[in-house]
């Protein structure tokens, strides 16, 4: 079972899109809309998990 300390905080980009079921063109375009949270971390981009799930219970 899924616990809130099991959760993941930030997700990669591929695994953000198949949560959301859309894909990368689509993700990038609610970043640029200021739908999606991005973090960069050296080389490695990441969503934030509270990004998602907003976007997931409200939409774009």
């Amino acid at each position: 079972m899924n616990t809130e300390y099991e959760r993941r905080l930030l997700h990669s980009v591929p695994s953000a899109c198949a949560q959301l079921g859309i894909g990368r063109t689509k993700l990038y375009e609610l970043v640029n809309a200021g739908h999606l949270k991005m973090v960069k971390i050296g080389r490695s981009t990441r969503i934030t998990d509270e990004s998602l799930r907003d976007v997931a219970e409200n939409g774009d």
